[in-house]
């Protein structure tokens, strides 16, 4: 996987080509080498931190927190590092609360509302 273009890579961590482009201006990406006529061509390692900064995004960490991973990552910064994963595991603890409570109060109504005919139903008068 050598000198790629923006499509390539865009394809290659499975997003758009405007979405690299956002990346490298929020400075997550690095801007490509070459030439505008000659194409600019992206290499192994901007596929390695396209892809990178994609998997921290699915574990739920801002583009801010990335990019702070990023400079970690050139200082082998680790407990900085396992901080900002504990911090983020206790964020997403809260968050699965908050689901779980949602879940247990959705499915509350929706035995309430299975129980009768007569009145409102259940559900519509909790979120009137």
């Amino acid at each position: 996987m050598n000198a790629m273009r923006i499509s390539d890579l865009a394809r290659a961590g499975g997003v758009g080509v405007e979405t690299v482009r956002f990346y490298q201006r929020k400075g997550l990406l690095p801007k490509p080498g070459g030439s505008v006529q000659g194409g600019r061509h992206y290499g192994p390692d901007d596929a390695r931190r396209l892809r990178f900064v994609r998997h921290a995004q699915a574990a739920g960490f801002s583009l801010a927190e990335i990019g702070e991973l990023i400079d970690l990552d050139r200082t082998d910064d680790r407990p900085r590092a396992r901080d900002m994963a504990r911090e983020r595991i206790a964020e997403l603890d809260a968050r699965i609360a908050q689901l779980t409570a949602a879940r247990q109060s959705l499915a509350k109504l929706a035995a309430d509302c299975a129980k009768g005919d007569a009145g409102p139903c259940p559900i519509l008068a909790a979120f009137d």
